[in-house]
């Protein structure tokens, strides 16, 4: 288990529920109390402001979890759209632990590849290094804030649509250029997991190349069984089996 760096903010109302259904991407009128799901709040342009994970905490009680430098910013963003809405919207303070492969009860999370909950408020001692826990992120291709997702990125782009918007629900903010991308076109790049042959980790926007040109730019990299893993947004057209070059280094796609 690790910990989790997270910021809470707490949605609750009589109109909680009809005002994150018109500001998230996902449809949360369908969580029963006890249930979650991924979403994201967006700027009309699709840029995102902050991923989330949501808990339906009661009917008209919601938790909303976020990234620890993105709390203040969800939470003054909701203020500023709620008008007219009989929501109270506030922060709270609670703790995040990831377990691994445990029957612990929590909030279970695909991000890293392996069956995991994330338990809140528990008195349960970290035995994970939190860099232990990222390079089980990368190789699961979870993209994370500030590294794959920032507002250079789409949300198709970085996988976030199959795992945070719901296609079917009512208007949001961000709604027409992700169904528009959906329906209509395609992400022009995407993340892939890369093994990378060399000793030196890359840095951030670190350059590939396929053959003269550039065609993407990693974004996260952790060591891996003596070798790097890392994630990558590559140009949707470069064939999923083509070597890549990173400075002097090797870059081939993982899985």
């Amino acid at each position: 288990m690790a910990r989790r760096p997270r910021a809470f903010v707490r949605v609750a109302g009589p109109d909680a529920e009809d005002y994150l259904q018109r500001m998230l991407s996902n449809d949360v009128a369908a969580l029963e109390p006890g249930g979650f799901c991924d979403a994201l709040l967006l700027t009309p342009k699709a840029r995102v402001i902050a991923p989330l994970r949501v808990v339906r905490r009661a009917e008209d009680d919601f938790l909303l979890l976020t990234e620890p430098e993105l709390g203040e910013t969800l939470g003054a963003e909701l203020a500023r759209m709620r008008f007219a809405a009989k929501v109270a919207i506030e922060a709270e303070e609670h703790t995040s632990v990831v377990v691994l492969d445990g029957e612990t009860d929590g909030i279970p999370t695909g991000d890293y590849g392996v069956p995991a909950v994330e338990v809140l408020d528990a008195d349960l001692e970290p035995t994970l290094a939190e860099a232990e826990l990222e390079r089980l992120r990368i190789q699961a291709g979870t993209p994370a804030w500030g590294r794959e997702i920032d507002d250079r990125v789409l949300p198709a782009e970085a996988g976030l649509v199959e795992r945070a918007v719901s296609l079917t629900k009512g208007c949001y903010p961000g709604q027409e250029p992700i169904a528009r991308l959906h329906y209509r076109g395609h992400a022009n790049r995407g993340l892939r997991v890369l093994r990378v042959e060399g000793d030196e980790l890359p840095e951030r926007d670190a350059e590939l190349r396929h053959g003269e040109k550039t065609v993407g730019r990693v974004t996260s990299a952790a060591r891996s069984d003596g070798g790097i893993v890392a994630l990558a947004y590559v140009r949707a057209e470069v064939p999923e089996d083509a070597e890549l070059a990173l400075g002097s280094s090797v870059a081939r796609r993982l899985h």
